[in-house]
């Protein structure tokens, strides 16, 4: 019986290694950040984050193994991302996650990374536990560099997607805004901290598909608008003023996000709700998201941010439930960009 799995995920530019049961509990969670790797080149270059991945993946499951108190005796299974991600990234944890299978005699198992994702609110640890009424189903929104969408979590496995992003994610037009605004890499983290004090109504930008009766979203357009005010303004207002611009900037974002989240919690008469993926460690988002919530009577789980960003913990959690039931994978599984978002198989 799969009990606890260890975890690998490497499916962007973070590496990851944990070691969870199937209850939720993370052992032992441990990562390798590239940020200064990639800041030069202004974003993630997938031959440089692949290298990496192959140097810090071995000794980060010794890490994890030894910040767990346990051995390979301990688990059962080996958990891995393959997709979605970039390409030679994925493959670097596949083929560690083979090959200790081999070595090990355990069962391995692919898991997708926005799976992950929309279940990492049920991880739990010494410092953190999500609310106890809290379970299926729920109205999730996943946001993150790759991806932003809207989805209906009714139990392991079964997932409707309601609506998406028409174009750039939410992730990647705070990263290019960042850019163009000489914020440098990573960008969404360095815009809400420039955020924190400026005026999110010193300017005016578009909140696209906002008043759409569906769940789809835009934002390629802000990112657009974006460029054109920081040409307007010239480099030295840009740089006076950019307190005001990144506010008003992540407000039209956040404006949006908030906006589909309650039609949806509306629509599906959901009293549960969750915001996850990297994006969700955004802190304007976090805090206008629990006004709305409170102020609409519904439950919302925002995960800590060590389980927002990509870590393998969410992974092993997905990993192990999935296991425990008998799925496993075979050695000709191969990695994907694409993320079958509807099945997640």
């Amino acid at each position: 019986m799969i009990e606890r799995v260890l975890a690998i995920e490497t499916s962007c530019d973070d590496t990851s290694v944990a070691i969870v049961d199937r209850t939720g509990w993370v052992h032992s969670v441990v990562a390798a950040s590239q940020d200064l790797d990639h800041e030069i080149y202004g974003g993630i270059v997938p031959e440089i984050a692949a290298r990496n991945h192959s140097i810090a993946l071995i000794p980060l499951i010794e890490e994890a193994f030894k910040k767990a108190n346990m051995n390979w005796s301990d688990v059962q299974g080996i958990a891995v991302t393959n997709r979605p991600g970039l390409i030679g990234a994925l493959i670097v944890g596949l083929v560690t996650a083979k090959s200790l299978s081999q070595a090990k005699h355990l069962p391995f198992l692919g898991v997708n990374h926005l799976e992950g994702h929309l279940l990492a609110p049920f991880l739990r640890d010494d410092k953190y536990a999500p609310p106890e009424d809290f379970g299926y189903p729920y109205v999730g929104l996943a946001i993150s560099g790759g991806h932003t969408s809207l989805y209906q979590i009714k139990g392991l496995g079964d997932y409707r997607i309601l609506g998406a992003t028409k174009d750039d994610a939410a992730g990647e037009c705070f990263d290019k805004f960042a850019k163009m605004a000489g914020l440098g890499f990573p960008g969404g983290v360095r815009v809400d901290q420039m955020a924190k004090t400026g005026n999110p109504e010193a300017f005016e930008f578009p909140r696209s598909m906002i008043h759409d009766d569906t769940f789809d979203m835009s934002f390629s357009g802000l990112k657009s608008s974006g460029q054109r005010m920081i040409e307007q303004l010239g480099p030295e207002l840009v740089q006076e003023r950019l307190p005001d611009l990144c506010a008003s900037f992540q407000e039209a974002i956040v404006d949006v996000l908030i906006a589909k989240l309650d039609r949806a919690a509306k629509v599906f008469r959901s009293k549960r709700v969750i915001l996850t993926g990297g994006v969700s460690a955004n802190s304007r988002l976090r805090a206008r998201a629990q006004e709305w919530a409170d102020k609409k009577g519904y439950t919302l789980v925002i995960p800590p941010l060590r389980y927002c960003t990509d870590n393998a913990a969410m992974i092993g959690y997905v990993g192990a439930l999935r296991m425990a039931r008998g799925e496993v994978s075979s050695l000709d599984l191969g990695p994907s960009p694409q993320p079958l978002v509807t099945d997640f198989r």
